[in-house]
């Protein structure tokens, strides 16, 4: 487990425990299995703490893509990469490529959810 400072109302340095890449990574894998969805790693990164991109696939050439982000009071929440409806694969293809441009460590889990069942709001950040 990685700690990471966050910094408080009070301007106080805090320790929040933070799971690693690739551990969360497996999580998310398992727990979507356990629901009967598909979920590839199609890029793993640094196993500490790369960045961690999720495509979610439509399967009719649509998709959206996920990222973790930093809140105003230092929480972790996922915020709609290309936007907030879903783009055409090559537009997130592409979006994705350049990202490892700049951060060749990250990870890519694409999600297959043709029914957008998928919910991240109660994952773990």
């Amino acid at each position: 487990m990685l700690w990471r400072r966050k910094t408080a109302e009070a301007n106080e340095a805090t320790l929040e425990p933070r799971l690693k890449s690739d551990l969360w990574v497996k999580a998310l894998v398992r727990r979507l299995d356990v629901e009967l969805m598909t979920a590839m790693v199609t890029r793993s990164g640094d196993s500490e703490a790369g960045a961690i991109y999720l495509k979610l696939n439509f399967l009719n050439g649509k998709c959206r893509v996920l990222n973790r982000i930093y809140g105003e009071n230092g929480e972790r929440l996922w915020s709609g990469a290309t936007g907030d409806t879903p783009v055409d694969e090559a537009r997130a293809d592409d979006y994705l490529q350049r990202q490892i441009t700049f951060d060749p460590d990250c990870w890519i889990v694409e999600i297959e959810d043709p029914n957008g069942t998928f919910s991240i709001d109660d994952l773990v950040a």
